[in-house]
């Protein structure tokens, strides 16, 4: 078992304790009778797999000429899980130089650290990176993307408290661009996606590097807190409607039962999984393969 795939199935642990182990239990008898579907429909409802696949999953079962087995059904539950998912567009990265990443999400998800290690990967994958700390409201928040960058040992753009967001994001990308710098990435101001106000900001920051560049890759980039579970979809519906986002990255999703959350997600939306958070050192953030996280989800 490689690095990556032990800390996956360690993110996975809650998960599976919830939801794999006691469906394993129900199969122990080795048949599936009409109160064992039942208990199964709520396991699936638990692991918050969604309506959508836990409906097609459920009448998979009972459209069934025969009760099925316990591999059976585990074998029904990967083929519908991958089925999901892999309509899924892959993310192509936006043309352009720099790449320039746009992160956003509510408050409390983990945003800026993801950012400081999204930062860390791209070095390690050989890439020059600078950070432009553009939630300018919280002391702290400058501090705190200032300890990550120092960690991965790349620069940060910033401006007083008070600054306009989408100038401190403009002076990153004219300061990348200057220095031949590979990617930017922009820490935004966690807010709730019912505040008008603050996503008009984060319009703004859109705006205002689309039309001043017109030769960057401008991506949004959605963090979401696993432990959110089906109400992370609302808040990346609303999100996803006011912003371009191309593609997400889930948090925490060793601290949660509901990893499950990531199949729905992605099929609502129709937008991929980048990362997947998996701890809070600095390397415990992995790349999102869809059919090692249905393996490793349904795991014993």
């Amino acid at each position: 078992m490689t690095i990556m795939v032990k800390k996956i199935f360690r993110g996975l642990k809650k998960t599976r304790e919830k939801f794999i182990t006691p469906l394993l239990d129900l199969f122990s008898s080795g048949k599936l009778d009409q109160s064992c579907i039942e208990e199964v429909e709520e396991l699936l409802f638990s692991a918050d797999l969604g309506v959508e696949a836990t409906e097609r999953i459920v009448d998979r079962l009972r459209n069934g000429n025969k009760w099925k087995e316990g591999g059976e059904v585990l074998d029904i539950l990967r083929d519908e899980l991958l089925d999901a998912v892999e309509k899924v567009p892959v993310l192509k990265p936006a043309e352009g130089n720099p790449r320039v990443i746009v992160v956003a999400g509510v408050n409390g998800v983990g945003k800026t650290s993801t950012i400081g290690k999204v930062a860390m990967r791209f070095k390690n994958e050989g890439k020059s990176v600078l950070l432009a700390a553009c939630d300018t409201f919280r002391a702290a928040a400058i501090e705190q993307l200032e300890l990550w960058a120092q960690k991965c040992g790349v620069p940060v753009v910033r401006q007083q408290m008070g600054s306009d967001p989408a100038a401190v994001a403009f002076d990153a990308v004219s300061s990348a661009k200057s220095k031949g710098i590979d990617i930017v990435i922009i820490d935004t101001a966690g807010r709730l996606h019912t505040k008008k106000n603050l996503m008009k900001e984060l319009k703004k920051i859109f705006r205002v590097l689309s039309t001043r560049f017109d030769d960057i890759g401008l991506e949004g980039w959605l963090v979401i807190d696993a432990n959110s579970g089906q109400n992370s979809i609302l808040q990346a519906e609303a999100f996803v409607e006011a912003l371009p986002v191309t593609g997400m990255i889930i948090t925490k999703l060793d601290s949660t039962a509901k990893g499950g959350v990531i199949i729905p997600i992605q099929n609502k939306l129709n937008l991929p999984v980048l990362y997947i958070g998996v701890g809070e050192n600095i390397d415990d953030l992995e790349g999102f393969d869809h059919r090692l996280f249905v393996s490793t989800l349904l795991s014993g």
